[in-house]
């Protein structure tokens, strides 16, 4: 089919040309500036001498074995991307990331609020030496309001933010969400709104602008439907297991041997689904005819459907709703996931060859672009891999790059590959 995208292992991407100055550590702004080197950017990042990245050392699990293992978690989040060791620490460290910075297109920091103001190497700063600058930085809180200084993480976020209070069993205790959301939703946004700095400066005049980011208030927008159903009703919204609120049938019913979702979105569903069941009983109630009458009865409709759905395996339910063109899909654990045939044909498995850790498998792109498409080009570094690569690239010669491993300022304990 022409124009149609597909996943690719080629060298260039839409950001092809783009380059991206990596400070952040941890999760949210390593998960935005992968999105990036994903797209085709060049990503340099910035790790901290003999430690980097803490989530280097978050193990098990690891891909290899000894020194050249390597993190699971760091691997998730790290592709596409050249490691350089740099004590920011130092003034001869901080001087380096300036020399990187005249030249870059986007910088990417996660640091305390202030803190790279402190160093010298704010916005404010740096904009003096490289006006197209795109400088993102990502916090807890954001860069004001009463709470800008505390400290913030990804559970504390699923709380203040709201999430927890409206997941988990009814009745039950507040349930965190199974990954980072509040980082990996921030780290979406400050993706986007990188993108579109960056689209900016293209169309204008070529001046770059601060990109402000916070988990907060990732967590706050992403309340969405849940927060204006509180907005309309006065009602915050409660936990409701795998219910919606303003849907039903829309849930996981336990079968015989598992369970099954079913997504009765929309009322031309609701027959077919009574169909497959077999429960023309339901069908002929008018209570449950429409969506809005099921969401009002649904203390009634749910016994009903729950103990049909007991008496089926999961098969054997997902097989009757398949058939009668039911939206569901029994619920799979990561294993399956990625043995399923579509999420393979999408190229969402993805094999890396790391130099020293060996064979790793990543989850792949979900961006796909017909003429640009995203592609994973690099391993996850090694702590320091292409510090001399990337000094000499932007100007440094040996006897300097000697100088500045003497005092301090860089490091390279991963070895150096000279591939730019």
């Amino acid at each position: 089919m022409v124009g149609e995208a597909r996943t690719s292992t080629g060298e260039t991407g839409p950001l092809d040309g783009i380059t991206v100055l990596d400070l952040s550590r941890v999760l949210v702004g390593p998960f935005c500036t992968m999105q990036l080197g994903d797209l085709g950017a060049e990503v340099i990042k910035v790790e901290r001498p003999g430690q980097g990245d803490q989530t280097r050392t978050w193990v098990p699990p690891a891909f290899g074995e000894g020194e050249g293992a390597q993190s699971a978690y760091y691997a998730s989040i790290n592709r596409n991307k050249r490691s350089i060791e740099v004590n920011l620490a130092s003034e001869e460290g901080r001087e380096v990331v300036r020399e990187i910075a005249r030249e870059a297109d986007v910088l990417v920091e996660n640091f305390r609020v202030g803190k790279t103001d402190e160093w010298g190497l704010g916005y404010g700063d740096l904009r003096e030496i490289n006006p197209g600058l795109i400088y993102c930085g990502i916090s807890g809180y954001g860069e004001w309001g009463p709470d800008r200084d505390k400290p913030a993480y990804d559970i504390m976020m699923q709380a203040r933010g709201g999430f927890m209070s409206f997941t988990g069993v009814e009745g039950g205790p507040p349930v965190r969400i199974g990954v980072a959301l509040a980082d990996i939703g921030a780290g979406m946004y400050a993706t986007q709104a990188i993108l579109a700095a960056l689209f900016e400066r293209e169309v204008g005049d070529g001046t770059g602008q601060k990109v402000d980011v916070s988990l907060l208030d990732g967590q706050a927008a992403w309340t969405s439907y849940m927060a204006t159903n509180y907005f309309a009703s006065g009602e915050p919204p409660g936990r409701m297991g795998s219910k919606h609120p303003n849907i039903a049938p829309y849930q996981a019913f336990e079968t015989a041997d598992g369970y099954v979702v079913v997504a009765c979105s929309s009322d031309p569903f609701w027959p077919r689904l009574c169909e497959a069941l077999d429960r023309p009983d339901l069908l002929a109630d008018e209570r449950f005819e429409t969506n809005e009458g099921r969401v009002r009865h649904r203390d009634e409709l749910d016994p009903e459907l729950d103990a049909t759905f007991a008496e089926l395996t999961t098969a054997e339910a997902e097989a009757l709703l398949e058939d009668r063109d039911v939206p569901a899909s029994r619920v799979r654990d990561v294993s399956e996931v990625f043995a399923d045939p579509q999420v393979d044909a999408r190229g969402m498995r993805v094999e890396i060859d790391h130099p020293t850790a060996g064979p790793m498998t990543v989850p792949g792109s979900p961006m796909h672009l017909s003429r640009t498409p995203a592609t994973v080009r690099r391993h996850p570094p090694s702590l320091g891999e292409h510090t001399e690569a990337i000094l000499r690239e932007y100007g440094y010669d040996d006897d300097e790059i000697d100088a500045l491993h003497e005092q301090g300022a860089v490091a390279s304990g991963g070895g150096d590959d000279a591939d730019p």
